[in-house]
């Protein structure tokens, strides 16, 4: 899910077969009906290829969902895959001796997280996410935007102790 910009479970669940194109996947975003194209990684290639459905017969590109969609039946797969997935994530907390939750959300707030720190424009998030605005996105931001702008102004003034150390400027 990481890998895909952290597109939620249920979306992946939900993902057929012909949503793939060589490699490239195109959705719709379940929770905002946006649709949503992605430019998939090699390594995303590979791990699609490891756990895809291979039943001919099924529309579904991940063996999570077998009834037709839209039906309550469905919608009960759907879940029951989002428990047993988020109790792996518990038995993986357990095992790593982690101190943080991990959830299904947790790729997809580690994605923003991770692009807000390589500097991507909030909206560009938005946009790689589906949100619906970018107040959204900004949402998912906040907590790291306080920790952002300490951590420039320890460059801040560390860059300006080192310009007027030098000369002995501050003595």
């Amino acid at each position: 899910m990481f890998l895909l910009r952290g597109m939620p479970f249920v979306d992946l669940a939900y993902l057929k077969k012909h949503d793939i194109d060589g490699n490239v996947l195109t959705y719709r975003r379940r929770k905002t009906g946006r649709m949503l194209t992605v430019t998939l990684l090699p390594e995303a290639v590979k791990l699609i290829k490891q756990h895809m459905n291979t039943d001919p017969a099924s529309p579904y590109l991940f063996s999570l969902i077998s009834s037709k969609e839209g039906t309550e039946e469905a919608y009960k797969e759907y879940q029951l895959a989002l428990r047993n997935f988020n109790y792996q994530l518990m038995i993986l907390k357990q095992v790593l001796g982690l101190t943080t939750d991990l959830s299904s959300y947790t790729a997809r707030h580690t994605w923003a997280t991770m692009a807000y720190y390589c500097e991507i424009h909030p909206g560009v998030i938005s946009e790689a996410m589906g949100h619906s605005s970018i107040t959204v996105t900004e949402t998912y931001l906040k907590p790291f935007k306080n920790k952002k702008i300490d951590e420039a102004n320890v460059m801040v003034f560390s860059s300006f102790r080192k310009s007027f150390s030098v000369g002995n400027y501050l003595n």
